[in-house]
C-alpha cells in the first residue's frame, strides 16, 4: 500500500461519503435496519448514528480497509448499540449461514471487486426474509451521462479506492441472489456522473 492509498485517501474518502446530501441519503435508508445487523463496508462509521437503538440488537461491521478502522471505532463508541467492526474481506464473511436480520450496504458496491460473488456471500449470511438495505452510486440513465461515467471510470478508480461510475446496481443485486422490492432513483447536487444514487431493500431470490 503506497502513502497515498495509506494517508490520504481514507481521510478523502470519509469527507467526501460524509458531504451533507450523501449523508442524507444514509439518513434514509439506515434507520430501517432492524435485529442483529451486518454493515458491508462500514468504512469510518459514517453509518452509525443512523441505527436506531430501539430496533437494532448489534452491529457487525466489515471493511477491509484497516487503515478506516480507527475513526471507525471512535464512531462506535459514541453509540448505545454493540458494533464489532472486523477487518476481512466481504468474499468471505466469518459468519454462520442465515445469522443476520439486516444487511446494509452504503456507497460501497461501486468499489468491491467481483460484486457478484460478494452479493452471493451476503445472501448466505442474511435470514429467510432477512432485508438487504442498500444506498449507492451507480450507472445513470441519461445516454450522455453514461458515456461521461465510462470515460472517466479508468481515471477515476485509482484515485477513489477501486470506485466504478459505471455499476449497474439493481442489475448486480439481482443477479447476486436477490429480488429488488423497493427502489428509489435520483441525481444527488454535484457531478452528475458522480452523483446518480439507487436507494431501496432486496431480498433473497427463492
Amino acid at each position: 500500500m503506497n502513502p497515498y492509498e495509506r494517508y490520504v485517501l481514507p481521510k478523502m474518502i470519509d469527507i467526501a461519503c460524509g458531504m451533507g446530501n450523501v449523508m442524507k441519503a444514509r439518513s434514509k435508508i439506515v434507520p430501517q435496519a432492524t435485529g442483529e445487523v451486518l454493515e458491508i463496508g462500514i468504512g469510518s462509521g459514517l453509518n452509525l448514528q443512523f441505527y436506531d437503538p430501539k430496533k437494532v440488537s448489534s452491529v457487525v461491521g466489515v471493511d477491509p480497509a484497516a487503515q478506516m478502522q480507527a475513526l471507525g471505532r471512535r464512531r462506535a463508541d459514541a453509540i448505545s448499540i454493540p458494533v464489532e467492526i472486523v477487518a476481512v474481506d466481504v468474499h468471505g464473511i466469518d459468519a454462520e449461514t442465515d445469522r443476520f436480520d439486516t444487511i446494509v450496504m452504503t456507497f460501497t458496491l461501486c468499489s468491491i471487486n467481483d460484486p457478484i460473488s460478494a452479493l452471493q456471500e451476503m445472501k448466505r449470511v442474511l435470514k429467510p426474509r432477512g432485508r438487504l438495505l442498500f444506498c449507492e452510486h451507480g450507472l445513470a440513465p441519461d445516454p450522455s451521462v453514461e458515456r461521461w461515467q465510462h470515460r472517466l471510470t479508468p481515471l477515476w478508480k485509482p484515485m477513489a479506492g477501486g470506485c466504478y461510475l459505471n455499476r449497474d446496481i439493481p442489475a448486480l443485486i439481482e443477479e447476486g441472489g436477490f429480488i429488488v422490492e423497493e427502489l428509489s432513483t435520483e441525481y444527488l447536487p454535484g457531478p452528475r456522473p458522480m452523483t446518480y444514487v439507487y436507494s431501496g431493500w432486496a431480498q433473497q431470490a427463492v
